[in-house]
């Protein structure tokens, strides 16, 4: 069984930057903090649907006390001057005994670069290995950029639009399409 506590790979972007695709651990509250104050608002409405000033004790405890069993999160890592900065976050929630909810948000400056579909296939990865066989995710009808993710990625996706909102399915147990 993969050991998504400890999940760690080094890859290299589209544009030659190297990055860490990590197990977020409870120590990364006040990264992925400063992640968040990085981020404009739209992106926090796209990832929160709605807007949200800081991180709350809540969001924290999820940081701190990750199961990484009904909870998995990975983050999106590179060195600025000798110190790690996440530039992107993601994570599932199972939601019964073979789905999860999954989730994204990347930071401004580095969306292009395929950030998201990496991290959507290392969860896929993670999750089949724990029986997850569908990611469900909430998508606004505006957010073209993560859908085209859900669909580059392959899997045999299922969508149907529900008041200004993308219902996805996810089918992570059959062979990738095209």
């Amino acid at each position: 069984m993969i050991d998504a506590r400890s999940y760690y790979v080094r890859e290299t972007l589209r544009n030659g930057m190297e990055v860490c695709i990590r197990a977020l651990r409870p120590d990364d509250g006040e990264r992925i903090a400063e992640a968040f104050s990085n981020l404009d608002p739209e992106s926090i409405y796209s990832r929160f649907f709605s807007f949200k000033r800081k991180l709350n004790e809540a969001d924290y405890r999820l940081i701190r006390e990750m199961d990484f069993d009904n909870r998995v999160a990975l983050i999106v890592t590179h060195m600025v001057a000798g110190r790690e900065v996440v530039i992107a976050s993601s994570s599932y929630a199972r939601c019964g005994d073979d789905m999860a909810e999954v989730a994204f948000v990347v930071e401004e400056d580095m969306h292009g670069l395929g950030i998201a579909r990496r991290l959507l296939m290392h969860l896929g990865r993670i999750a089949r290995d724990r029986g997850i066989s569908h990611f469900i995710a909430e998508v606004l009808v505006t957010n073209a950029a993560m859908l085209r993710v859900f669909s580059a990625v392959g899997w045999p996706m299922k969508k149907r639009i529900v008041d200004g909102t993308v219902h996805v399915t996810l089918s992570l147990m059959e062979a990738p399409v095209g």
